[in-house]
């Protein structure tokens, strides 16, 4: 587990930056990555040889139209928890979740990968866990259970059943495969309930849909 952070002001001003379509990364969450783009490779040299911090954040048009898409304001900070190198040279890792950010400006930097300035305060509740009062686990089972029959996928329901509530939305938001303006969406949800909610509501219109809404 990532050391705890007391305060906002504890993290860095500036961090390399992760731009990925589709992937979002919440507080307390765990992306695994697999890194094989040299200029992200060197990213993770860099940030290994620090406090491990990279910033996950959706570009806001796609990676295959531009050299160098325009990003999204708000992204999340994760700490490489788990590094392991293959023997064709990729990294795996797995960065875990630690606060959102406000993009406020990227660095001029002779990198090939980007770096930005980022602002934690509008954020610094993400650094206490969230409370479970009032969650609607039921409501939220049913709407997973529909949504994941409609796409023919399955979950593993004993661990959804006794997950904490905050765990298990995250996950979720992070794992199904909603679309990326979706996704921002459920990042940028200012409390675990308004997350939770966003959540429910996806799931509550995708079972409906079905399948033929994915992209």
């Amino acid at each position: 587990m990532p050391r705890h952070y007391h305060s906002y002001s504890d993290l860095p001003k500036s961090l390399p930056l992760f731009p990925l379509t589709g992937a979002v990364l919440l507080p307390r969450g765990a992306l695994p990555l697999n890194i094989f783009e040299p200029r992200y490779l060197e990213m993770v040299d860099y940030a290994m040889t620090g406090d491990r911090l990279i910033g996950m954040i959706q570009p806001t048009e796609h990676e295959d139209t531009t050299l160098k898409p325009k990003l999204s304001q708000v992204g999340c900070a994760g700490k490489i928890t788990s590094f392991r190198e293959t023997e064709d040279n990729r990294y795996l890792i797995t960065l875990s979740g630690i606060c959102r950010f406000r993009l406020t400006g990227e660095m001029d930097t002779a990198t090939p990968w980007r770096a930005g300035f980022c602002d934690f305060a509008p954020f610094a509740g993400d650094l206490a866990q969230a409370s479970d009062e009032d969650f609607p686990r039921d409501r939220l089972l049913s709407a997973l259970k529909t949504y994941l029959s409609s796409r023919d996928m399955k979950a593993d329901w004993k661990s959804v059943m006794t997950a904490p509530g905050e765990a298990l939305v995250n996950a979720l938001a992070m794992m199904c495969p909603f679309d990326p303006a979706e996704k921002q969406a459920l990042l940028e949800a200012q409390s675990f309930q308004d997350r939770a909610s966003t959540l429910m509501a996806l799931l509550e219109m995708g079972g409906e849909a079905g399948p033929t809404t994915l992209n």
